[in-house]
């Protein structure tokens, strides 16, 4: 652990909070086998989805990837085989969801097929994983427009209202794509990606380097027309999860390309986001909330920013690199000592406290699949500080 200068007290910690990690997940294994939970816990409790016209447990959405991704990391934290056979259980239900085109109308194919079957042919050579995949990534090539060079995020291609909006939770959805190209060799791939990316450099970021959550492109022109919010406080204020997305998702961005401005763009996200934190360093769910403020905090805003911080300060170097992987692991141990589950609480979730739409009252003050999934990969960057980045 040393590697990456965790201290003796942080790695214990650290090692502790896995294994609490891992007695709910193999909890939450023997409760739903191969369904998938919902977006979010009610009171605490994760329950199997349910979506009119599918069994209950089906898979559909944009977060149940995480499960699978969960186990993978599960996998590199404990000895032995049974994670990696139960991601492996997942394969098939992603293959028949691509192939019959179940829910896939959405650039979130990346979340949803990095992590259950990309993953499953680089650790274990599942040829249905690559196929699924390969698949889930020309599908996702289907949104991009040419003339605007984005990725449309949500919905029919034709359907007014979404034509030539991206968000800027995309920025994960791309290595989906760079991984295509690596497989196949064809750079078409990452070519697309790449000019996503630096469209949302040049657009979603603010000049005070704070973020908008959607932008807004005319796919006839090409011209860039104006940002707005979908889950934030306002059109003008920072989406505290929008701006962690920036920090990972840039960071990721520059890995998979070199290019030094998106290195920079993931700084400027960074930056904005530590001098906007509160005292225990977990941020509100929108950033225009600051100490003190009546509003909920966002769990998987700060377990996003942790693993953003530290695949972040892999990329600096000196005073900067220090900097960012100390602010993560300040917000790595606020998570644990502060926001997980405690044990006279009746709850499957390895994060409380998260938010998932706080203007619609969706998932507010409750647990979700991403904030659990993230936090579990800032503790393998942690306990496995060799671990391969899955994104």
């Amino acid at each position: 652990m040393s590697d990456i200068g965790v201290s003796h007290d942080l790695g214990v910690r650290a090692r502790a909070a896995t294994d609490a990690a891992l007695a709910v997940i193999d909890a939450n294994v023997r409760t739903f086998a191969v369904g998938y939970p919902d977006d979010t816990t009610i009171g605490g409790i994760y329950h199997l989805r349910r979506r009119t016209g599918l069994p209950d447990g089906a898979n559909t959405g944009w977060t149940t990837g995480f499960l699978p991704g969960m186990l993978w990391l599960a996998s590199e934290l404990a000895p032995g085989d049974n994670y990696r056979r139960l991601a492996l259980r997942h394969i098939g239900s992603f293959r028949e969801r691509i192939e019959n085109a179940i829910d896939i109308e959405t650039h979130d194919l990346g979340f949803l097929y990095t992590l259950s079957c990309a993953i499953a042919w680089r650790e274990d050579g599942d040829i249905e994983a690559r196929d699924a995949a390969l698949a889930a990534a020309r599908h996702l090539m289907t949104r991009y427009h040419e003339k605007a060079r984005i990725i449309q995020a949500w919905g029919d291609l034709d359907n007014l209202e979404q034509r030539g909006r991206t968000i800027i939770d995309s920025l994960m959805n791309t290595p989906l794509l760079f991984w295509a190209s690596e497989v196949t060799g064809d750079a078409t791939f990452a070519n697309a990606a790449t000019a996503h990316v630096r469209q949302l450099r040049d657009h979603i970021i603010r000049p005070d380097s704070s973020t908008f959550h959607t932008y807004y492109w005319d796919t006839e022109t090409g011209a860039a027309l104006r940002g707005g919010t979908a889950q934030g406080h306002a059109d003008d204020s920072c989406w505290a999860r929008g701006q962690v997305w920036g920090i990972y998702g840039f960071a990721i961005n520059y890995r998979h390309t070199g290019d030094e401005t998106f290195l920079e763009a993931s700084r400027r996200c960074a930056d904005y986001f530590l001098d906007h934190l509160p005292e225990d360093s977990v941020p509100y769910w929108d950033l225009a909330f600051g100490e003190g403020a009546d509003a909920p905090r966002d769990s998987s805003s700060g377990a996003i920013a942790a693993t953003g911080l530290l695949e972040l300060a892999g990329a600096c170097a000196g005073p900067d690199a220090d900097r960012y992987r100390d602010a993560a692991f300040t917000i790595l141990s606020s998570l644990m000592s502060l926001y997980t589950p405690s044990a006279d609480e009746d709850s499957n979730a390895l994060l409380a406290h998260g938010v998932y739409d706080e203007p619609k009252g969706v998932g507010v003050d409750e647990g979700n699949l991403w904030g659990d999934y993230f936090y579990l990969e800032a503790l393998t960057r942690v306990v496995v500080p060799d671990w391969t980045p899955y994104w």
